[in-house]
């Protein structure tokens, strides 16, 4: 089933940028006084099958309305003297792991003045649903589908760690905070017996500014007074956003809207007649990349099938070498896979 096309906002990032000149990473993402902005259309199917023990979710494509055959799925950032992997993450509304497994030969905290990094520009999202909230946890992203009068929009995720994971499934939002109070649950509290019963609004608060309560008792979609911890595995099972990216979504999001968790590795789309792959470190691999910047190759079982099933009644050459590559890398770019 073909999705009605939406129009979408994005930032429209030149192909080699500099630190001076890359968009900066708070507020609405103004570039200096005047917004650089680019209309896309939300173009996609939504479906999923399970093909030899792998799921793979047919997916939304943001993609520029006047994009070439072949549109850029990255940029490049040349990195300034006092920059970090994590400020360039936060610039370009990324995750940490997500721009470490882009770049792998990348120091995150000494990256290197005048080295180009690349910063991934295009996803392919997660189509569990045609409207809401969709979170993949492979990818560490949000997704926010919002339906008809709703542009599309995706934000960087910090999700749960190991022993502590964000469950998957369906629920929904139960109700929305501004300037929530947290109060500890007993298991942190459990860990760290000197926290206080609750802690008030203000810049020691966790829960930063807005807060989404989701059905699942105790699991909440939330700002947060630590940003370096979006896109890592880093919390006790809620969702970590930006401050700059949960006060938007705050205000787009209703009482009741459905929420979707899934994690899937592997994402496929299409682009015109061309069909792309997206591959991303499993969790397991995304605390190795933490830790050490590279991962234990794990095999992708299934995939040869996947991509069959889903190219199914289309006359496609699939560049087997090139899946094979993206499989093994799992950097998280989406390519072009047919030929």
């Amino acid at each position: 089933m073909a999705l009605d096309p939406q129009i979408i906002e994005m930032i429209n990032v030149p192909q080699s940028v500099t630190a001076a000149q890359a968009p900066p990473s708070v507020g609405r993402r103004s570039w200096g006084r005047v917004s650089a902005r680019v209309l896309l259309d939300f173009i996609g199917l939504f479906a999923a099958s399970i093909v030899g023990g792998l799921t793979v979710a047919a997916a939304v494509v943001l993609l520029a309305a006047n994009a070439a055959a072949e549109p850029s799925t990255h940029v490049t950032h040349r990195v300034s003297h006092d920059e970090t992997l994590m400020s360039i993450a936060r610039r370009y509304g990324l995750g940490f792991t997500e721009l470490r497994a882009a770049n792998p030969e990348v120091d995150p905290w000494l990256p290197g003045e005048g080295r180009e990094v690349v910063v991934p520009t295009l996803h392919l999202a997660p189509t569990e649903e045609r409207a809401g909230i969709v979170v993949n946890l492979a990818d560490q992203r949000l997704y926010f589908l919002g339906g008809r009068d709703v542009r599309a929009r995706s934000y960087p995720l910090g999700i749960g760690r190991a022993g502590c994971e964000t469950p998957t499934g369906t629920t929904h939002v139960a109700s929305k905070r501004r300037d929530p109070v947290w109060v500890p649950p007993a298991s942190i509290r459990a860990a760290r017996p000197g926290l206080p019963a609750a802690i008030p609004p203000g810049p020691n608060n966790p829960l930063g500014a807005f807060a989404l309560n989701l059905g699942w008792e105790g699991y909440v979609i939330h700002g947060t007074n630590r940003p370096e911890g979006i896109g890592r595995r880093v919390s006790h099972g809620c969702l970590r956003l930006y401050p700059e990216d949960i006060e938007r979504l705050f205000s787009l999001v209703a009482v009741g809207t459905k929420v979707t968790i899934v994690d899937q590795e592997v994402k496929l789309g299409w682009i015109g007649e061309e069909l792309y792959l997206e591959v991303h470190p499993n969790q397991e691999q995304a605390d190795q990349i933490e830790v050490g910047g590279a991962f234990r190759p794990e095999p992708l079982p299934g995939l040869r099938e996947a991509i069959l099933a889903y190219a199914q009644g289309r006359h496609l050459r699939i560049d087997w070498d090139r899946v094979q590559r993206i499989a093994e890398e799992r950097n998280g770019l989406a390519e072009r896979i047919s030929r």
